[in-house]
């Protein structure tokens, strides 16, 4: 499974949100300049975050986006889903040898484990050096 370009900036729309929770809407034009993307194009993957809940539009001459709830609350797999659809490393069918089914379910099971389990809370407080890396450094 390759996450494309809708999926990666719309992780970013939704980071940038995420920063910036309880202090007002955001425009896509500041979050286009700040991350040098095409605004237009982020326009278009605001709809479906909107439309599935994950974000609110505040009109007006102060408005932009928001998100619709707390950032511990929504995980990167809520994001992906919306933006690329199921999480699937192959297509495969019922006829498929089952031990080659068997490994595409662990491997779909393994990227929804780790997407299911980060949220934009751990995305936005994310340190270079987090825990694992101070075990290790100590071993």
């Amino acid at each position: 499974m390759k996450i494309s370009t809708k999926g990666r900036y719309g992780l970013t729309i939704m980071m940038e949100l995420a920063a910036r929770f309880g202090e007002g809407p955001t425009s896509l034009k500041s979050i286009a300049e700040k991350n040098q993307l095409s605004e237009h194009y982020l326009e278009q993957l605001i709809a479906p975050l909107r439309n599935a809940g994950l974000v609110k539009s505040i009109r007006g001459a102060y408005g932009g986006y928001i998100l619709a709830g707390e950032p511990a609350g929504v995980t990167a797999g809520d994001i992906i889903r919306v933006l690329e659809g199921p999480i699937s490393p192959v297509d495969f069918t019922e006829e498929d040898d089952p031990a080659k089914r068997q490994l595409w379910l662990r491997i779909r099971d393994s990227i929804a484990e780790v997407l299911d389990s980060t949220t934009l809370k751990d995305l936005i407080t994310y340190q270079e050096h987090d825990e694992l890396d101070n075990y290790m450094f100590y071993i």
